[in-house]
This record gives structure tokens, C-alpha cells and sequence, in this order.
């Protein structure tokens, strides 16, 4: 599909909102101002702005030449704000959402809606325009369904909670395990399979708890404040219970854990979960675990590739409160290929008996580089209306339960445009969760495929440093990773007084 971008620069909005309707469709931006062709084949898109009395015309044609048809938008527009430019692009967007809506019939929860961030941009709507006036621009202006707003309004409030209590100075640890027992068909994370690497296993945790080291010295050297760590993959839990003791160790060691207020350890997968390992993670002071299921339906986990069953996650998940965890999070996913309503009222049944503190149900996303994606999988209307319906129902019986939403991010190529949500019982939010995606603070992270966010609070500006993403580039580039951790200390140097004092 074409989609023709004549006299202005909103093509990046409006393909990724072209994508919500069409997640399959092979999108062409063509931006020269030039004529459409009159031969084009399949349905295209034109935008255009023109001079018009009053100031601008915003024109939307939607056009099928195989169905001799084709819907069309227009708005004058006139200039007179500062918000001329963005105003532009908004009204742009809604003619198209609402062509695109009258030709496929599908109503996107979101509405305009595309960004990753919905919650980040209700509470700065908020705080400058307050809670009501942000509720009606949602719903007026960005077409967002009053469900999605009163699930947008009491995240926001639960999350500004979380981030009230990190100080300027203050930042979170991630350190990657790369590693999988077997690559999941809608995952596309830079991970790797333990059948084809494990002989890497044990050099790169070597090489991470020396990064670890050298970036801690940096740490402490700015005078930075540990907020929480988290441990992620991948499945950490592919380590050895003497690599994962070992690992953790290292973080004991060398950063200030008597100030830290989170300690999470994704354990993941179900068949990768031993007393040993838990012991290991426990002892080392991780308060919080992962073990994501995704589905209690064994005939779905059979055919995405995950070779545990429905009852190793109950087993897994006994074990773990034996052992001695008082906060475990299980992650589920919506919307999975042939799973059906009724599947996922019963995986959600599961789930709710075992008691977890926190529960995180994402929605299955299309990424280019997943294996169902490669495969040709498509996202059908009937799929994006179960998952919408998963998801009604799962925030239903979570507030039944006693759950309540405290963090909400999105990703393109969503079934049905939907959201991912974490739940937690009063007290057991994920607090790497709310700062990692409000981008509260900085995040200095570890290992391979890892991504350093360096915030700057006087313009909330990031800056990334970016790890070699796969473990062998990572092993055999060392020395250039941790030369890169330098960046941290002159990004500081600009930003901190601390570091300023001691430059000196």
C-alpha cells in the first residue's frame, strides 16, 4: 500500500496509524510532491495540505481503484495558535482514522492514539490542564474509547505515586542474560538459544560481573542513588544456580544494596526454575520473581514454541513460595494465535488461584523479526475483537480480586492496538516497571543487547549507550563496552554538581 505525503511531514503518525488498520500490509511512503498516479494499483492513500482562504486545507483520500471507490476527508484550517503545527498533524490523523475506520469497520481503542507512552501523556496533560480537561481530549480529540481512559486515569494515578519517590539523583540497574532454552515464535528479542550457545554461558557471565564492577566505580564515583535492579533476558533462570549465585554476588558486591528498595530476578520460563536456582536468588537478595507462563492452554505453549507444560508453571510457582518468596509477578499474554476466550478465562482462573502479588498481561505484538511474523501469521479483526475482549475481562476480575492497574505501555503492531498492563495488589507494584517506561530516572544497564537511558532532568532529555547486542559480539568487543560506560561520566559531567565538585 502507497501512501502519498504532498506538502507536509507527518508521515511517520501517519503510517504508523495506516499500520493499526493494515498490521500486514507492506507500507510505500512516498513523499515527493508529486501527481498520483492514475494506474495505481490496490488501495492508496493521498494526504495533502494546501493554501486555502482561511489558512490551511487538510485533504484525506482513501482510494480503492479495484472497487472503482474511494472516501475522501476535508478541513479548512485555520492558523491562529501556537499549537498550529501539531494541530495540523492531529486533524490530519482523525480524517484518517475515520476513513479508515468507515472502510474496514474496525474501531482501534486508542483512537490516534500510536505512541508508546499513553499514560506519560495523560499525566502531563494533567498536570498543566488537570485530570477532566485531559479526560475530554482523549475522548474528543485523540478518539480514545472511555474505557481506555478510565484505565488511562487510574494507572496515571498509581503511577504517579511510584514516581513521587525517586529523587534527582537516583537511578535503576538492568543487567541482560541473553539466553533462552528455546525462542518463543512471537518473541523478537535479542536472545539466544542455550541448545545452540550454552558454551557462552560462562564467559559472558564472567565478562558481565567485570562490566558490573567497572560500572559501579562510575556509579559511585557520581554519587548516584540505587533505586531498584532488575534482572532480565532472555531467562536469567538458562544460567547455572553457581553462575546465578555467582552473578549476584557481583551486584552485592559492588553496588549499595542496603539502599536499593527492588530486587527482581525474571526466572521466566517455567522448565528453567530448580530449588537451587531459587535458593541462589533468594540468598542473593532479590525480593521480587517472574515466572511468566503466557498461557495455562498446554496446546498453545506446544505451538510457540515453549517447551514447558500448564503444571510446571504450578509446580514452579509452589516451589518458589516454599522456598521463601513473598512477591511473585507471572506474565500472560493476549491474544495469542488459536487461543480462544474461553482459554483465557480459564489461564486467568489459574493464575488468580495460585495468588500471585503482581500480574502483567501483555498483548500479543507482530514484530518484523518474530518467527509467526516470518511465517506469515496475520492479525485478523476476529483476533484484535478476542483480545480486546481478553483484556475487558481480565480488568474485570482483577479489580474482583484485588489488583489494581499500576504501570500501561504500548508497542506497534499490536493485536487489535491494544495495551500491555501490569496489575499488582496494593503494595506490590514493580517499581523498575513504572520508572523503566515513565523514564523517571536513568537506567544503567549491563550486558549484552543492553541499552543505557542517561536522563537529564533539566529537559527530561535521554541519552542511550548502546551494548553489542549478541553475546558473542559482546564477549569477543569487551574492552569497547566498557569504554563506552565513559559516556556515563560525561553525560554527568554536564548534568550533576556532584560530579562537577569532584572534577575539580
Amino acid at each position: 500500500m502507497r501512501i502519498y505525503i504532498i506538502d507536509h511531514t507527518f508521515h511517520y503518525e501517519l503510517e504508523n496509524l495506516t499500520r493499526v488498520f493494515f498490521p500486514n500490509e507492506k507500507l510505500e511512503m512516498v513523499k515527493e510532491n508529486i501527481s498520483v498516479p492514475s494506474d495505481t494499483d490496490g488501495t492508496y492513500i493521498v494526504t495533502r495540505i494546501c493554501s486555502a482562504d482561511t489558512g490551511k486545507n487538510i485533504s484525506v483520500r482513501v482510494c480503492f481503484p479495484q472497487y472503482d471507490k474511494e472516501l475522501c476527508r476535508n478541513v479548512d484550517f485555520i492558523a491562529d495558535s501556537e499549537e498550529y503545527i501539531s494541530e495540523q498533524e492531529r486533524v490530519m490523523a482523525v480524517c484518517l482514522y475515520e476513513l479508515l475506520r468507515e472502510y474496514t469497520g474496525i474501531t482501534p481503542p486508542w483512537g490516534i492514539l500510536t505512541g508508546v507512552r499513553p499514560i506519560k501523556l495523560f499525566r502531563r496533560m494533567s498536570d498543566e490542564y488537570g485530570t477532566e480537561y485531559t479526560k475530554g481530549y482523549f475522548r474528543d480529540k485523540l478518539l480514545v474509547t472511555e474505557e481506555k481512559i478510565l484505565l488511562a486515569e487510574e494507572t496515571e494515578a498509581n503511577e504517579r505515586a511510584i514516581i513521587n519517590t525517586s529523587s534527582d539523583n537516583s537511578y535503576s540497574l538492568y543487567v541482560s542474560i541473553p539466553f533462552c532454552p528455546t525462542r518463543c515464535s512471537y518473541c523478537s528479542f535479542v536472545s539466544q538459544s542455550t541448545e545452540k550457545s550454552k558454551a557462552l554461558t560462562e564467559p559472558y557471565t564472567e565478562l558481565l560481573c567485570r562490566e558490573l564492577e567497572y560500572t559501579s566505580r562510575i556509579m559511585s564515583e557520581l554519587n548516584m542513588k540505587l533505586e531498584t535492579v532488575y534482572i532480565g533476558g532472555g531467562t536469567p533462570t538458562t544460567l547455572s544456580a553457581e553462575q546465578l549465585k555467582n552473578l549476584m554476588s557481583a551486584i552485592n558486591r559492588h553496588f549499595p544494596m542496603k539502599d536499593c528498595r527492588e530486587f527482581t530476578v525474571e526466572a521466566g520460563r517455567p522448565d528453567t526454575i530448580t530449588e537451587e536456582k531459587l535458593i541462589a536468588i533468594l540468598e542473593g537478595g532479590a525480593d521480587r520473581i517472574s515466572i511468566n507462563p503466557q498461557t495455562m492452554n498446554d496446546r498453545i505453549l506446544e505451538s510457540i514454541g515453549r517447551r514447558h507444560t500448564s503444571q510446571q508453571t504450578i509446580d514452579a510457582f509452589r516451589l518458589a513460595r516454599k522456598t521463601g518468596f513473598g512477591h511473585i509477578n507471572t506474565d500472560l499474554i493476549a491474544g495469542l494465535p488459536d487461543e480462544s476466550f474461553e482459554s483465557f478465562q480459564n489461564t486467568l482462573g489459574i493464575i488468580t488461584d495460585l495468588n500471585p502479588e503482581s500480574i502483567t498481561v501483555h498483548t500479543l505484538s507482530m514484530k518484523r523479526s518474530s518467527g509467526l511474523t516470518s511465517q506469515g501469521m496475520q492479525i485478523f479483526r476476529e483476533a484484535a475483537e478476542t483480545a480486546s475482549k481478553m483484556h475487558s475481562f481480565c480488568r474485570e476480575v482483577m479489580h474482583e480480586k484485588g489488583y489494581r492497574p499500576y504501570y500501561l505501555y504500548r508497542q506497534s503492531r499490536m493485536v487489535g492496538n491494544l495495551e500491555n498492563t501490569g496489575y499488582a495488589k496494593k503494595g506490590f507494584d514493580g517499581l523498575y516497571n513504572v520508572f523503566i517506561m515513565d523514564e523517571t530516572h536513568s537506567i544503567i544497564a549491563c550486558g549484552a543487547g543492553a541499552v543505557t537511558k542517561l536522563k537529564d532532568n533539566r529537559d527530561n532529555s535521554i541519552q542511550r549507550i548502546f551494548n553489542y547486542k549478541y553475546p558473542y559480539e559482546y564477549i569477543s568487543g569487551f574492552d569497547e563496552m566498557l569504554s563506552r560506560k565513559n559516556s556515563i561520566r560525561q553525560f554527568r559531567g554536564f548534568t550533576s554538581d556532584n560530579h562537577a565538585k569532584l572534577i575539580k
